[in-house]
């Protein structure tokens, strides 16, 4: 999947932000975010950013990290 700047949707943007900021968890089964402790409500958006190459789990599940292609879209953004 070839995730672009402009293919990426407000949400995507305020997910990236938020792995940015500390406030994510992922699964690694299912690549599920946990925002602030809540599951997030976009189930796919977990899956489709991490697919896309721009989060990734620290280590296996756990916090949620941006990859250089997540930094390169916020600083793009």
């Amino acid at each position: 999947m070839n995730t672009t700047t402009a293919a990426l949707t407000h949400r995507d943007r305020a997910v990236l932000r938020a792995v940015a900021a500390g406030r994510c968890e992922i699964s690694t089964t299912s690549n599920a975010l946990v925002v602030d402790g809540l599951p997030f409500s976009d189930q796919f958006a977990g899956p489709r950013l991490t697919k896309a190459g721009l989060i990734a789990a620290v280590t296996g599940a756990g916090p949620a990290r941006l990859t250089p292609s997540g930094h390169a879209i916020l600083e793009a953004a």
